[in-house]
């Protein structure tokens, strides 16, 4: 029998690692930037964590968790999405008695049970941040700041946020209502799977994919229309951040969209995405918004925050993934041509190791085995221990793939070797 990985899961190969690490390098310095700080929370919570947060209506809650009963007969869900998980974190490790904001990221794996496609998979890698305690329209520019810092220092092009606001809690009750209304009038015409989403959760009915609910959708009421003025004041001094951003930055676009709504119960007032050109839902590569609500639905403080999460599987697929800019090349493979000096070429290892220097000792094999070996694993270059570099306390470096001759130097001129590899 030939096993297989489940559907809807996948291996990182070590070809792939160089692009993985560099875009979990480029989100955590990013953010570092910024004053946030590392928070990791347990793949599995008690299944109300999720249900209260999330949403008993929402596909996530009702189609997608991974649910099963403990040995001791508990609830238990793997998460699904992390702002739950660190907004338990925050009420039970008392971080809510510490200064505020408090400004949290976090890199994990999330699990939904739901049909794979392009851009979706049943585990997956998530980066997010929480900012905690902070109701201040100056925060939310922030997130979507670091949102968009983190997209340019990736190199995706051609990406655009898109923006709305839901208002505070009697807001989007009266503008659920009013949607109800609307979307009563053409019940008839809805495919089944949104009906029921019109008795259950109507503000899903924006965001459906169903071809006749778009077309409907179309003349639907707007948030905008129902927000109270305090909500409609932060909503208004946050575009006005926005356009001052697009004066800074040429390449940065955004636009009110409101029909934006999200896949979750615990936002209020700012919902937002960053989408590409890509084609279907896949294109939304980062989202997020204030979920001021939720601290307090679990058991804590009134506590406004407000945060994003990113699918790196989704940001891996946008990425022009060139071999030049995400190289998994060896810089050096050191070759010996006597075997007595492979005791040598263990210390000269190690100090290029030291200097940042990607260092693989080749296999003790014949000369000729060791080149082979070197250009299979698509080395940089080679250097070569014998007799006459120990007698001069020097190296002989070779480009590969190149028409240079071999160059001999001192062996601890580490900068002329990281001159000659550009590193």
């Amino acid at each position: 029998m030939i096993y297989k990985a489940q559907r809807g899961t996948f291996d990182i190969l070590p070809e792939n690692e160089t692009i993985w690490e560099r875009v979990r390098k480029i989100c955590l310095d990013t953010v570092k930037l910024y004053g946030y700080n590392y928070i990791e929370t347990p793949i599995f919570e008690d299944s109300e964590v999720f249900e209260r947060t999330v949403g008993q209506n929402t596909d996530i809650v009702e189609k997608e968790m991974y649910t099963f009963l403990d040995k001791g007969g508990q609830s238990i869900s793997l998460r699904p999405e992390n702002t739950a998980g660190v907004c338990r974190a925050f009420i039970e490790r008392g971080l809510h008695n510490r200064t505020l904001p408090i400004r949290l990221f976090y890199y994990g794996t999330m699990f939904r049970y739901e049909r794979p496609q392009s851009g979706r998979f049943r585990q997956f890698h998530q980066f997010g941040i929480e900012c905690i305690g902070d109701s201040d329209y100056e925060i939310d520019y922030e997130i979507i700041e670091i949102g968009w810092n983190i997209i340019t220092n990736l190199g995706i092009k051609n990406s655009k946020l898109n923006i709305n606001s839901l208002g505070d809690n009697n807001d989007r009750l009266e503008y659920i209502k009013a949607l109800k209304e609307y979307f009563e009038n053409y019940k008839n015409d809805l495919p089944k799977v949104d009906q029921l989403r019109l008795e259950n959760a109507p503000l899903r009915l924006l965001d459906s994919k169903e071809k006749s609910t778009i077309e409907i959708a179309k003349n639907a009421p707007k948030t905008l229309d129902y927000l109270s003025e305090e909500a409609k004041s932060h909503h208004t001094n946050l575009i006005q951040k926005l356009e001052m951003l697009t004066k800074i930055d040429e390449d940065f676009e955004f636009v009110e969209n409101y029909k934006l709504v999200r896949g979750l119960d615990y936002y209020n007032r700012t919902v937002f995405e960053f989408s590409t050109d890509s084609s279907g839902p896949q294109g939304v590569i980062l989202g997020g918004g204030r979920y001021d609500p939720l601290i307090k639905i679990l058991g804590g403080p009134d506590t406004p925050a407000v945060g994003f999460a990113m699918g790196i599987e989704r940001i891996i697929n946008e990425i022009n993934n060139k071999e030049d800019d995400f190289s998994n090349q060896i810089d050096v493979v050191i070759v010996i041509t006597e075997n007595i000096f492979r005791k040598e070429s263990q210390s000269l290892a190690s100090n290029l190791r030291k200097n940042k220097i990607k260092t693989i000792i080749a296999p003790n094999k014949s000369v000729k085995a060791q080149m082979r070996y070197a250009n299979n694993v698509n080395s940089k270059s080679v250097i070569f221990i014998g007799e006459n570099e120990l007698k001069n306390n020097s190296i002989t470096l070779k480009l590969l793939n190149s028409s240079e001759d071999q160059m001999t130097f001192s062996n601890d001129n580490i900068e002329k070797i990281k001159q000659l590899l550009r590193i």
